[in-house]
């Protein structure tokens, strides 16, 4: 359920400080060698900072769906490319099976979509950043 609210950088700015402790985390991990963790490491980065996107708007997605819903509008505004977009659902469905189901993501997911994850990260980031406006 998308409800309007009034912007909230101070929140915005908690949560992409957040994503970028994960990351640091993350980083020093091997990642290969645990990569059921560290696709769900990325994609709690991701959503906090898709999160900070949109309550910096004055925007707050929550209830049940509300990680594909903010995928949706986030490709909606153009915000996130088609591509990008079903590439995060994907995400968002692994990283589901991995909480709710014991799922192992195999090495080379992560192998193969490091990179992709990392750009997107960065451009999330420069999307959230306070300077962009």
């Amino acid at each position: 359920m998308i409800i309007n609210v009034a912007p909230d950088r101070q929140k915005a700015a908690s949560l992409r400080k957040m994503a970028e402790i994960t990351l640091q985390r993350l980083q020093q991990t091997n990642m290969e060698e645990y990569p059921s963790n560290t696709l769900t490491d990325f994609y709690d980065v991701i959503h906090k900072l898709m999160d900070a996107i949109v309550l910096r708007k004055g925007i707050k997605i929550k209830g049940d769906g509300a990680h594909q819903e903010l995928i949706e509008y986030l490709a909606h505004q153009g915000e996130i490319n088609e591509q990008t977009r079903a590439f995060l659902q994907q995400m968002r469905e692994y990283r589901n099976n991995i909480s709710y189901e014991g799922f192992m993501v195999p090495k080379t997911y992560i192998v193969s979509n490091k990179e992709k994850v990392s750009t997107l990260i960065k451009h999330l980031f420069e999307l959230s950043d306070d300077k962009t406006e």
